[in-house]
């Protein structure tokens, strides 16, 4: 019996992480839609803003963007492409692998992820203060 409440206070707080990312999720993108942004986007754009690629530069390969996001290659793809279309993003030629592709953010990108950050972080602030 024991064995049986431990197995289900398991789930539930695995079904309580799953409500509240997707509750948080959704905040995300009310927020953000405001600004053209899904938070899928604001995820690329952010990890672009603020990181540092393996080879200490500032544009990721699309292989480690797609290592810290939980999109699949396609569905990275594509966001890649929307971003790239409105300017935020560019592509280029890896020159040490022909193969790769880097991006990076540009100047519109940066302005946006500037304007967009505290928007971003206060609600993240909000929706995971619950869990406190």
């Amino acid at each position: 019996m024991a064995a049986k409440k431990a197995e289900q206070a398991l789930v539930e707080q695995w079904r309580d992480i799953l409500g509240l990312h997707a509750r948080t999720q959704c905040e995300l993108d009310r927020a953000l839609h405001g600004h053209g942004l899904c938070a899928s986007d604001f995820e690329v754009l952010d990890l672009l803003a603020e990181g540092t690629a393996a080879d200490g530069g500032c544009a990721y390969r699309v292989q480690e963007i797609s290592e810290r996001v939980h999109l699949s290659q396609s569905a990275l793809s594509r966001l890649i492409g929307r971003l790239e279309k409105d300017g935020l993003v560019e592509r280029a030629m890896c020159a040490e692998d022909r193969r790769g592709v880097r991006v990076a953010l540009t100047a519109k990108g940066h302005a946006l992820h500037g304007e967009v950050r505290p928007v971003q972080r206060a609600v993240l602030a909000r929706m995971l203060d619950e869990v406190d």
